[in-house]
């Protein structure tokens, strides 16, 4: 299970809105509660870094990436998940999706942007152990 506080679901699904035609994204930080559930504290915007086809694919600068995960680990944070947006698209994971997916036990957000308005969000866990072996399973987004 995802949870998050309305803020971080409206910020999210807006920056979807905001990159219409292209796509969003960004990283979710948080913990891990008790539960096992992945509790969202903050998230960061990304810049969506494809040249060739960004209106159907994202790509996260890898400096940009560590730069986030050391700033969350200075406020005792760590990456739960990572989000983006499907422009004209279902909020489904494809299998681009899938083969970029590494970050095994987090979530991958994606928000449907239809014709610029956010639609449908959806969340996907990376559940596996190696690359070969790996889904993106649907689990609940609990928005509190």
């Amino acid at each position: 299970m995802l949870r998050l506080g309305q803020s971080h679901y409206d910020a999210l699904r807006q920056h979807g809105q905001e990159t219409y035609p292209y796509e969003s994204c960004g990283v979710l930080l948080g913990h891990v509660d008790e539960d096992g559930a992945r509790m969202v504290t903050s998230i960061a915007r990304c810049t969506n870094t494809r040249t060739d086809t960004p209106q159907n694919r994202y790509h996260i600068d890898p400096g940009e990436l560590v730069r986030i995960q050391r700033e969350g680990r200075e406020r005792q944070e760590d990456i739960v998940g990572f989000y983006h947006s499907h422009p004209d698209h279902p909020a489904q994971w494809s299998e681009t999706d899938l083969a970029e997916a590494h970050w095994f036990g987090c979530s991958y957000v994606i928000t449907s942007v239809q014709k610029g308005t956010p639609a449908m969000t959806n969340s996907f866990e990376l559940t596996g152990s190696e690359e070969v072996a790996k889904k993106l399973v649907p689990e609940e987004i609990a928005v509190i």
